[in-house]
């Protein structure tokens, strides 16, 4: 029997995440043992400055990488919303599981509502795409930085640090804190980051053996619903730290992918939509991203260096 390492941070949503890929694992390759490698990353680390100050999501991947780079993991297991578009030579994305609800949550105990909120709230979130669409919404709203696992953010709540967090819907669904969402904020309000509420498993693109036996935790419409996002991004330069939300829906064999651009303070917003099939997803999203470019995407992005992040 083969014995399959998987490399995972150590937050107990992360590690909820590991042990969904074994359970499958073990379900369709009953021939195969599983053990999880816990680790540590940067961003898990470093808790005092924003996610754009420090690198971006991409923090929280990199020490997984280099672990199945050495061959000490066989896979690691990350959220699509926080994996780069670019990745490391050798390795690749070769299943995403069955994709959760994909939505923000609005988390209050005196709200249900973005605008519900009393003028100037304290509104904790330190995601530049959530506090884009947040100001489009509501310039009026006091955003502020908000890290760390989900239970220490949702302790800024219940002491009343903040009206109101933004969390995603998945997340909390998955560590059983449903009854923590105070209402899923529907995407025509707030446009989910690519890849949100998908998992997704890397490995050594060597390694033959694991990929044919992964193949059958790859879920086919999941994974048209990320390539498109992911084209979208991708094509953009886009960091996952980027103001830029993507969000794929699919009806039968039609895809429908919906972007938007725009400046971290919400007075710019670039949105469109692109149809397509879903052979075309890849095509869909680089369509769509050219599209937002020649409408000023291109300025925006420029404008996002370290003075303004």
């Amino acid at each position: 029997m083969r014995t399959v390492r998987i490399a995972t941070r150590k937050s107990r949503l992360a590690l909820w995440q590991a042990e969904y890929v074994a359970a499958a694992i073990i379900r369709h390759c009953p021939t195969s043992n599983v053990d999880l490698l816990p680790m540590s990353t940067k961003g898990d680390e470093i808790l005092d400055r924003s996610l754009a100050k420090i690198g971006g999501k991409g923090l929280f991947v990199k020490e997984l990488e280099l672990a199945l780079l050495a061959n000490e993991a066989d896979l690691a297991v990350h959220s699509m919303k926080d994996l780069p578009a670019e990745m490391p030579d050798g390795l690749g994305i070769v299943a995403i599981m069955q994709r959760e609800d994909p939505r923000d949550a609005l988390v209050s105990n005196q709200v249900d509502r973005i605008n519900q909120l009393a003028e100037g709230a304290a509104v904790g979130t330190s995601s530049l795409r959530r506090q884009c669409q947040l100001l489009h919404l509501r310039p009026d709203l006091d955003i502020q930085p908000l890290r760390g696992n989900v239970e220490t953010r949702l302790l800024g709540i219940d002491e009343d640090r903040f009206q109101a967090i933004i969390l995603a819907v998945a997340g909390l669904k998955r560590l059983d804190l449903e009854h923590r969402i105070a209402a899923r904020i529907e995407p025509v309000e707030m446009l989910p980051a690519v890849g949100q509420g998908a998992i997704g498993i890397q490995c050594r693109l060597d390694d033959t053996e694991l990929i044919e036996n992964l193949a059958a935790l790859n879920h086919a419409d999941t994974k048209t619903r990320v390539d498109a996002e992911r084209g979208f991004s991708r094509r953009l330069g886009g960091s996952c730290q980027s103001p830029i939300a993507g969000h794929a829906v699919l009806d039968g064999d039609k895809l429908v992918l919906t972007g938007r651009v725009g400046l971290p303070d919400g007075s710019l917003i670039i949105e469109g939509s692109r149809t397509g099939t879903r052979e075309d997803a890849h095509h869909i999203g680089t369509g769509l991203a050219e599209e937002l470019l020649e409408k000023g995407a291109a300025d925006i992005l420029s404008q996002l260096d370290g003075t303004m992040l």
